[in-house]
């Protein structure tokens, strides 16, 4: 490993490099939600009003049907990776940790999975 100097002792014991890439993905999520989120209010506000007709026939049109389902997706990808870094820096116990991974991960896609049939519904005339 080495001479028995400091530095010779924790050569090779670093980081895994994967953890920037998480980091990242988490940021790029978060700058697609608050794009998507600022869009979102937007569109909400020129609204003529909030009844369902007028959100359903607004949902009904593509862009703004794709736009929901974007912010779907990366709000859902956004919130499981945070959760996942808290999972792992507070449950010790590997198979608790994989446990509850497994849940969050069951709970992630399930909602998301919902929210995009809500939208693809809506988006494809489905009853009121």
């Amino acid at each position: 490993m080495g001479n028995g100097t400091s530095i010779g002792r924790v050569r090779g014991l670093g980081s895994a490099h994967s953890g920037a890439h998480h980091w990242l993905v988490q940021r790029f999520t978060a700058i697609g939600n608050l794009v998507l989120m600022a869009w979102f209010v937007a569109s909400v506000l020129l609204l003529p009003d909030l009844s369902y007709a007028t959100a359903s026939e607004w949902l009904s049109r593509p862009v703004p049907a794709v736009a929901m389902a974007l912010l779907v997706i990366s709000s859902f990808w956004h919130a499981r990776l945070g959760m996942q870094v808290m999972i792992e820096d507070y449950v010790h116990d590997h198979g608790t940790k994989f446990a509850v991974i497994a849940a969050l991960n069951l709970a992630v896609f399930a909602g998301a999975a919902f929210a995009l049939f809500c939208i693809v519904r809506l988006a494809l005339g489905g009853a009121a």
